[in-house]
């Protein structure tokens, strides 16, 4: 996502706490900050995206975080799926800085974010989001400003919601279509252009057939956010049965030792739970 920045001549500046992983960016130009706060100092739009609302509390709100080297003026975009009531803290310490922050979590995993196709959903103030919304143009395809600080993250959580039932259906299907002694390749012929075509059963059924399942998102970072959607909706008092599901059979795949690897890989715990070993399984990326 930073590449796509700097190809379209931005000047830039980066931080990451392992820095060979930005040894790419170093030597396509790419100024090397030493602290997050260190990169505010130095731009006028700061972008995150970490791993876990701890993460981010740490590289924005702490002692060397980003937006305590805010200018004024300036803009803090947090990319990362976080809290939505941490989106609104995080506006809250910018705007004390005569600066502004929004919230825009993406999705599209890494094909969308290799190919610049991201759909990115924005939750801050309109001038905050018109500043920086060309930028968003250079990697994303998809971009709606939701709202208020925080709309962006809530947004996110309705995209998560969709994808946890998604992907249990998903996985489901192959597994039914398997032990059917179906050819699921033909399988998917027929279904993937009809009602019951998904993003995940174009994309992402393919590589469980080929037994792949390294990580295009990571399920301990689906395991977090689908906790965050279950925050939520407990704070709202609203029952979602199938998020909850979905969410259990993640945290059973997780406990397996599989949360390193790609979502698909819930295909893994479905098969176990009946006694099925999935063919030509790649589980190298297990953690």
């Amino acid at each position: 996502m930073c590449m796509h920045l700097r190809r379209a001549g931005h000047a830039v500046t980066v931080y990451t706490r392992t820095r060979e992983r930005a040894s790419e960016l170093l030597d396509a130009g790419a100024q090397w900050a030493d602290s997050p706060r260190s990169v505010a100092e130095q731009s006028d739009v700061v972008f995150s995206i970490v791993g876990f609302p701890r993460d981010v509390r740490e590289v924005l709100l702490g002692s060397q975080g980003a937006v305590g080297g805010l200018r004024p003026g300036s803009v803090v975009v947090d990319m990362t799926t976080s809290n939505p009531q941490l989106a609104v803290e995080i506006e809250e310490a910018a705007s004390m800085r005569q600066a502004f922050a929004l919230d825009a979590p993406v999705s599209g995993g890494d094909i969308g974010a290799r190919e610049a196709r991201l759909s990115i959903m924005v939750g801050g103030t309109e001038i905050a989001f018109q500043a920086v919304e060309p930028l968003f143009a250079k990697i994303g395809k998809t971009i709606v400003h939701q709202g208020k600080a925080g709309a962006g993250q809530h947004t996110k959580m309705v995209n998560q919601i969709l994808i946890a039932a998604g992907m249990v259906g998903v996985c489901e299907s192959l597994l039914y279509a398997h032990q059917a002694g179906l050819n699921p390749e033909l399988v998917l012929q027929s279904v993937s252009t009809g009602a019951a075509g998904s993003w995940s059963l174009t994309n992402l059924a393919p590589r469980i057939l080929r037994g792949d399942f390294n990580p295009g998102f990571f399920v301990e970072h689906f395991v977090k956010d689908m906790g965050i959607a279950l925050d939520e909706c407990r704070r709202m008092q609203i029952a979602l049965p199938g998020l909850a599901l979905a969410h259990q059979l993640y945290v059973a795949l997780q406990a397996q030792g599989h949360g390193r690897l790609g979502t698909q890989a819930l295909e893994l715990a479905l098969a176990s739970l009946s006694g099925i070993t999935w063919p030509s399984a790649n589980i190298t990326a297990t953690s």
